[in-house]
């Protein structure tokens, strides 16, 4: 391989380790992010099956209260889970 040939090889090598380099760090953060958010839907769904608990213990709470508070908390948890399939 002559002099050209080999430079813009190694052009095209450095553009490539940029280029990958910066994927690696996109791909990083967007893991951290889906991971927080995976997170915080974690605590949700745990009230969730808290308040369905009470609910058949006989809380002293109306089941209406608890069923409202659920069914937001729910769809707080669609709303992330479709966010986290579209992140994926």
């Amino acid at each position: 391989m002559n002099n050209e040939a080999e430079t813009k090889l190694e052009q095209m090598l450095a553009q490539l380790r940029q280029e990958r380099d910066e994927l690696r760090v996109r791909a990083h953060l967007l893991k951290a992010e889906v991971k927080q958010e995976w997170d915080e839907v974690e605590r949700k769904w745990e009230q969730v099956e808290f308040k369905l608990e009470r609910v058949g213990q006989g809380a002293r709470e109306s089941a209406g209260d608890i069923g409202a508070a659920t069914k937001q908390l729910g769809e707080e948890i669609a709303n992330a889970y479709r966010r986290i399939r579209k992140a994926l």
